[in-house]
C-alpha cells in the first residue's frame, strides 16, 4: 500500500502536456468603451507553456508521430517555421527526447533565436527574401534527401494543426463565453486556428460570422501570417470557411500594439495586435448597425519575442 508521501507524490503538479491549452479569455473594454453593447475578448495564448498557440498545434502533431512510431532519439521532427510552432517543438522535443531541425528565415525577431538555442533545436537558416515559403522549400529539399532521418510534420499540410482547435480552442471559447460569442476572428498563417475553430464553432452555432485577417500585400511585418495570393498556400487551408477576409496593413498591427500597451497593459505580439485590429473594425461595423456582439479573437502570443522591434519607441 502507498505511503501517504508516494500518493502526494503522484497526484502533485501538472505534466508539459497537460499545460497546454485552457487559456484565459481577457476583456479588451477600453477598446469597446464607447460601443455599447459590443465585447471584445482576447484568447490569451501566450499562457501556453511554449508561450503561443502554436503549442496546441505542435504537441497535437507531436503526439500522433509519436503514436506511429515516427519520432525516436534517432530520428528527429523537421518543419518550416517562422519562429512560434519552432519554439513548441523544440520545448517538446527537449521534454520527450527527440532531436528537433527547424528551416527558418534568418530575419526572424532575435528574441525567437535565443528561445530556440536555449531548448537546444538544430537551424536552417533560410533567405529572409523568400520569408516562409523559402524555409518550406528547404524543408522539403532536406526531407527528400535524408528521408530516414527526419520525421517531417508538415504543420501546413498536417490535419493534426486544425484538428487542435476543432478539439481544444473552439470548445474552450464556447464555454468561455457561455455559448454567447457571435464573431470569431483569427490571422492567417497555416491557417490551421482559423480552420479548426471556425469548423467546430459552426457546429455549435451556425449563425457565429467567422472572420479572417492576413497581411495586405505579400512584403509586411505580419510576422508568422501569409498573404495568401502569393504564397505557397497551406494544404489545410479552405478559403471558403470564412464569412469575409480582412487585409490589414502592418501599421495598423503596430498601432494596436501600442494601443493595448498603453491603454490596456497588456503587451501583445504583432500577429495579435493586428488580429484585435481586425475585431475593432468588426466592433464599429456592429455598433454603427446598430446590433450588439461578442467578438473573440486569438492573442497568438504577447509582446516578449518582438521588443526588438522600434515601433515600441514611438510616441
Amino acid at each position: 500500500m502507498p505511503t501517504q508521501t508516494e500518493t502526494a507524490t503522484k497526484t502533485l503538479g501538472t505534466s508539459l502536456l497537460d499545460r497546454i491549452g485552457n487559456t484565459p479569455l481577457v476583456r479588451l473594454d477600453e477598446l469597446t468603451g464607447d460601443l455599447p453593447g459590443i465585447q471584445i475578448l482576447g484568447k490569451a495564448e501566450w499562457a501556453n507553456p511554449g508561450g503561443s498557440v502554436k503549442d496546441r498545434a505542435a504537441s497535437a502533431i507531436v503526439l500522433d508521430a509519436q503514436s506511429k512510431g515516427l519520432l525516436s532519439p534517432t530520428k528527429g521532427l523537421l518543419d518550416a517555421t517562422s519562429g512560434n510552432t519552432g519554439i513548441a517543438y523544440a520545448m517538446l522535443g527537449a521534454a520527450m527526447g527527440f532531436p528537433v531541425t527547424l528551416c527558418m528565415p534568418s530575419n526572424v525577431s532575435p528574441e525567437r533565436k535565443q528561445y530556440l538555442a536555449a531548448y537546444g533545436a538544430t537551424i536552417v537558416w533560410t533567405d529572409p527574401a523568400d520569408g516562409s515559403d523559402g524555409a518550406i522549400r528547404k524543408a522539403r529539399e532536406l526531407t527528400a534527401a535524408e528521408p530516414d532521418r527526419y520525421f517531417y510534420a508538415d504543420q501546413y499540410s498536417n490535419d493534426n494543426n486544425w484538428l487542435s482547435h476543432y478539439r481544444t480552442t473552439a470548445n474552450e471559447i464556447w464555454r468561455q463565453t457561455e455559448g454567447q460569442v457571435t464573431h470569431f476572428v483569427a490571422g492567417l498563417g497555416t491557417s490551421g486556428t482559423f480552420m479548426g475553430t471556425t469548423r467546430r464553432l459552426r457546429e455549435l452555432n451556425p449563425n457565429i460570422r467567422c472572420i479572417s485577417m492576413q497581411p495586405d500585400s505579400p512584403f509586411n511585418g505580419l510576422e508568422g501570417l501569409k498573404h495568401m495570393a502569393t504564397a505557397i498556400v497551406p494544404k489545410i487551408y479552405d478559403p471558403t470557411l470564412a464569412d469575409e477576409n480582412i487585409d490589414l496593413e502592418t501599421e495598423r498591427a503596430y498601432a494596436m500594439c501600442l494601443r493595448l500597451a498603453r491603454k490596456s497593459g497588456l503587451l501583445v505580439g504583432v500577429s495579435a495586435g493586428g488580429a484585435v485590429a481586425a475585431s475593432l473594425q468588426i466592433a464599429q461595423r456592429e455598433h454603427a448597425a446598430g446590433r450588439e456582439a461578442v467578438i473573440v479573437t486569438i492573442l497568438c502570443d504577447s509582446a516578449e519575442k518582438y521588443m526588438s522591434e522600434r515601433f515600441w519607441k514611438e510616441s
